[in-house]
């Protein structure tokens, strides 16, 4: 099998939750799966699940503070080249079949990251292992060496009625 790199983008809902399904969907054939998650370190319903499952391996890094464009602490930079030096690193080890970045797009938008770095250490994959790059605001640059993207785009979205974000459903 060819590894190939996949982008979900876009403003919509449902980024991760493709990458996720995507995991389970990997494990469930046996192979083995790598998530990381930039700028998550809040209690996903989410992470619960993934321990139960065999194959999975799943690391988050980030505060529990929202990340502001232009107004980073220099903890986001540290945390964000934590998770992606320990994302390369499982990516060039060998042991994983897929590796999940997920929220790199954005990592890469709030500028926690070289751009340049992150597009070299991606292409520098093994053949056989499969890329996943999700977040908002995908640089160009990622899209490029992309070989599949997908566009979450908001049609309507329950926050517009007031709805407030739901455990279980959006967290």
């Amino acid at each position: 099998m060819v590894g190939l790199i996949q982008v979900y983008t876009g403003d919509g809902k449902g980024k991760t939750t493709a990458a996720l399904g995507l995991a389970l969907r990997a494990a469930g054939s046996g192979m083995k799966v790598l998530i990381i998650q930039f700028m998550k370190k809040w209690d996903y319903g989410e992470l619960h699940s993934l321990k139960l499952i065999p194959h999975i391996t799943l690391e988050t890094f980030g505060t529990k503070e929202f990340i502001y464009k232009g107004k980073a602490k220099k903890i986001d930079y540290e945390e964000a080249e934590k998770a992606f030096s320990f994302g390369v690193e499982g990516l060039q080890s060998g042991n994983y079949d897929l590796v999940i970045f997920d929220e790199l797009n954005l990592a890469l938008y709030y500028e926690l990251l070289d751009l340049k770095e992150v597009i070299k250490k991606i292409k520098e994959k093994p053949e056989k292992v499969e890329v996943v790059i999700t977040g908002r605001k995908a640089p160009q640059e990622i899209i490029e060496i992309a070989d599949l993207v997908t566009e979450m785009r908001e049609v309507k979205h329950p926050y517009q009625k007031g709805v407030e974000a739901r455990k279980g459903i959006e967290f």
